[in-house]
């Protein structure tokens, strides 16, 4: 099967107005890709970006979070708190720090902005960066407790912020972004994570731009999400 194609024709009918990327691993570790071609504007799911960057950063001092960090990580990724990401975005040294941390992590189509929200990038770099979190251990530079800590804190964001991928499943670890673009007043919309499907966990990535509204832009990934687990699990015959 062509899960590129079958992904293709399960998202390419929902799209209307806006543009739609969206990636799935359905735990295979070969990804299904549509709209890949392009990059997007992150918006906030780059914060779960800057979290792995501080963990490699505190790993390669031999350090924990201090009390101030653990804190600031919290508020970023549970509440989107931008205040907390701004303060560690100067922790792990910036665009530049980023950069860095993202090379080690293979996202090599995923270019750092001095203004955070802005750092673009793909659908399928979003999934490699969701593998260094719940993917094979063997393969992460995160360690074991670095890894659980981004999945607990993506599996508890606050509840008015538990859409996007989350509608393709259950047992989600998540997080989402959303911006107004000054220049058109149109909305990026973004949602990265994982979900359980049909006893499967699904590494799953939409990113989204174009929107009338932040409210057709969550109907949209949500939508698409689905499909494109639909797909996958299909695929995969909903086997455990």
């Amino acid at each position: 099967m062509d899960l590129d194609a079958e992904l293709k024709d399960a998202v390419a009918p929902l799209i209307g107005g806006g543009a739609v990327s969206v990636a799935v691993d359905g735990g295979s570790g070969a990804l299904a890709v549509y709209g890949d071609a392009a990059t997007y504007d992150t918006a906030s799911i780059v914060k779960v970006n800057v979290l792995v960057a501080l963990l490699l950063l505190v790993q390669d001092e031999r350090r924990e979070l201090s009390g101030a960090e653990h804190g600031f990580a919290e508020a970023m990724i549970r509440r989107s708190d931008n205040t907390s990401a701004t303060r560690l975005w100067r922790v792990i040294g910036g665009a530049e720090g980023l950069d860095a941390a993202n090379a080690r992590l293979g996202l090599t189509s995923t270019t750092a902005a001095n203004a955070w929200g802005l750092t673009r990038t793909t659908a399928s770099d979003q999934v490699r960066l969701l593998r260094a979190v719940f993917g094979p251990a063997g393969e992460s530079p995160l360690s074991p407790d670095s890894r659980a800590y981004v999945g607990e804190l993506m599996g508890e964001v606050e509840a008015d912020q538990q859409w996007g991928v989350s509608a393709a499943g259950t047992g989600w670890s998540l997080k989402n972004g959303w911006m107004p673009r000054t220049t058109t007043g149109l909305w990026d919309v973004n949602s990265i994570g994982r979900v359980v499907a049909d006893g499967r966990s699904h590494l799953v990535a939409v990113l989204s731009d174009g929107h009338a509204t932040k409210e057709a832009g969550i109907a949209l990934v949500e939508s698409v999400a689905r499909a494109a687990v639909g797909v996958v699990a299909k695929a995969a015959g909903g086997t455990a």
